[in-house]
């Protein structure tokens, strides 16, 4: 047996992509996953009204729900907001609909990659800060000799695409490295709304890193909507399917990804 996680991420209500969300949502009722884990961007604006629709939808699927926040979901149009207490609107959607989540085969443990503010600008791309990290640090430390499967989950890619010569997340390479040496199993993703998975190394030590697209009109390099399935068993043994939805949720068709 192993427990199948539905792993999608920046859905943007406010500029979602329906039909994309309804094949997804057909999906969670047919198949019936352990969870549906959102990697962030859950809302374009961050406002209210689109913390509404995101609350519905996810209540809709009558599964357990994990959810990250990305650099979307805080306050674009409400500075004070943002800058005294940035995931006030995103934690309470999670209390909403975030139910429980536990399971014999995988553990999942939050990294958080989104801040209010950064030196440079735009400030989208992901920071690890030093406090996020020995949080998630200290999580794994809890989990040393569990059998489980352990996935780390951030909004934002750790490492940069293979052979680019930046990595745009902050911290990035040290927090992969230092994951990877403290047992996590792999990191999943989105901010990018391109899917990968793939075996990289950093710091000398290596980790599968895992991706899905967007479920929102906001199509980057020709990658349609997506999202991914990953099958879990104890051990480290994870294997993804990523599910591809033609443009503008014409239609829906499974693809496998690398594995």
């Amino acid at each position: 047996m192993t427990t199948r996680l539905f792993h999608i991420s920046d859905v943007h209500f406010g500029v979602e992509d329906r039909a994309a969300l309804d094949a997804v949502a057909a999906a969670v009722a047919a198949e019936r996953p352990a969870a549906v884990v959102c990697t962030g961007d859950l809302t374009q604006r961050a406002k209210h009204s689109e913390y509404a629709a995101a609350q519905a939808w996810f209540a809709g699927l009558g599964v357990p729900v994990v959810l990250e926040p990305g650099n979307h979901d805080m306050p674009y149009y409400n500075p004070w907001e943002r800058f005294t207490d940035p995931f006030r609107r995103f934690e309470t959607l999670r209390a909403a609909v975030a139910g429980g989540f536990e399971s014999e085969d995988v553990v999942l443990v939050p990294l958080r990659t989104t801040v209010r503010a950064q030196r440079r600008f735009p400030w989208s791309d992901g920071v690890v800060k030093p406090a996020a990290l020995s949080s998630t640090l200290a999580a794994l430390e809890a989990l040393k000799g569990d059998p489980r499967t352990v996935i780390v989950i951030a909004h934002h890619p750790l490492l940069g695409p293979a052979g680019a010569q930046r990595n745009p997340t902050i911290g990035g390479d040290a927090a992969f490295a230092a994951l990877a040496a403290a047992g996590a199993h792999a990191v999943i993703s989105g901010h990018v709304h391109v899917p990968f998975d793939e075996q990289r190394e950093s710091g000398g030590q290596a980790m599968r890193t895992i991706g899905t697209g967007t479920l929102s009109t906001r199509l980057r390099h020709d990658a349609p909507a997506s999202w991914r399935v990953i099958d879990c068993a104890p051990g480290g043994v994870i294997d993804t399917h990523l599910r591809l939805i033609a443009p503008l949720g014409s239609g829906a068709d499974l693809t496998p990804s690398v594995t």
